[in-house]
């Protein structure tokens, strides 16, 4: 069952009362020498803003984050210190221990004690519970915590390949690298829409009362008019194109700042090239985007 967005901060503050009942118990996935993950993650989630993905643009950070091949996880490279991101339609699959995986359908992350970044993967009680229809126990999250990355925090881009594994297990590169995708999309308002949505009356009154954050919950998806868009041909007196093809959207460092010295990543969307009218090649692979 889907998380809707005004519900958010009604989740985000369940989560953080149950998993402060299972403080001083042992979480079944994450077993790592830090005696307070829990505390850890509770620390996050109250200081995280929060952020609802539409499930097309989950899609859109999925594939593009598999061109990244590098990132920074710094302070400023993120839109929040710390946060709390939930992607309607999820964003794949981890392993948590032997054989075991679970799908991810949310990201936390915060600082950690030894400096790097920690990126909590949560899927739903739901999908905890295997989806039966009963009663769920109340020691159970709606948010359930099931494995963490520890990402470098550095000046320089680190590649995905090299990013270091904790407790044995490397990050999982599709989505740490959609983490990474999604926060360089939000930053391009050509591509993506961004709005904010308040949590229901009641809902904040209780969240008010309990001391818990009733924050607004940011809404991030793509803008309608994400689709290939047709370019004119090459100039007079260049080389003469006889078909369109389809120009698949790619990263690009696009200049910004001071004299234009620093560079920031850009999605640049597909585009259909070559002359109006010519046919398109049936040999290219067009990929649509229906709302």
């Amino acid at each position: 069952m889907s998380i809707r967005p005004q519900n958010l901060p009604k989740v985000r503050a369940q989560t953080i009362q149950r998993m402060l009942g299972l403080h001083d118990k042992p979480n079944p996935f994450l077993r790592g020498n830090d005696e307070d993950v829990t505390g850890r993650i509770v620390s996050h989630l109250r200081a995280a803003e929060l952020y609802w993905v539409s499930e097309d643009m989950a899609a859109l950070a999925m594939s593009a984050g598999s061109q990244l091949a590098a990132a920074r996880w710094a302070t400023a490279d993120r839109p929040s210190p710390c946060g709390l991101i939930y992607f309607d339609g999820g964003v794949g699959t981890v392993q948590v221990s032997g054989t075991m995986s679970g799908p991810v359908q949310a990201l936390a992350w915060g600082p950690s004690p030894d400096g790097t970044l920690t990126v909590t993967h949560l899927m739903t009680r739901e999908q905890f519970m295997g989806g039966a229809r009963v009663p769920f126990p109340e020691a159970v999250p709606p948010l359930v915590a099931i494995r963490e990355a520890r990402l470098p925090v550095t000046v320089e881009s680190v590649p995905f390949v090299d990013l270091p594994a904790h407790e044995g297990m490397k990050p999982p590169l599709p989505i740490v690298s959609a983490l990474a995708a999604a926060w360089h999309l939000m930053q391009q308002p050509q591509l993506v829409e961004r709005g904010s949505v308040e949590p229901g009356k009641a809902d904040a009154r209780s969240l008010r009362r309990s001391g818990l954050p009733s924050d607004p919950v940011t809404l991030v998806s793509l803008r309608r008019q994400y689709v290939p868009q047709t370019r004119e041909g090459e100039p007079a007196g260049s080389r003469v194109y006889r078909h369109r093809w389809v120009v698949s959207g790619h990263w690009r460092d696009q200049p910004h700042g001071p004299e234009r010295a620093l560079r920031r990543k850009t999605w640049i969307p597909a585009y259909v090239k070559g002359p109006d009218g010519a046919p398109l090649l049936s040999t290219e692979r067009v990929n649509v985007w229906r709302r």
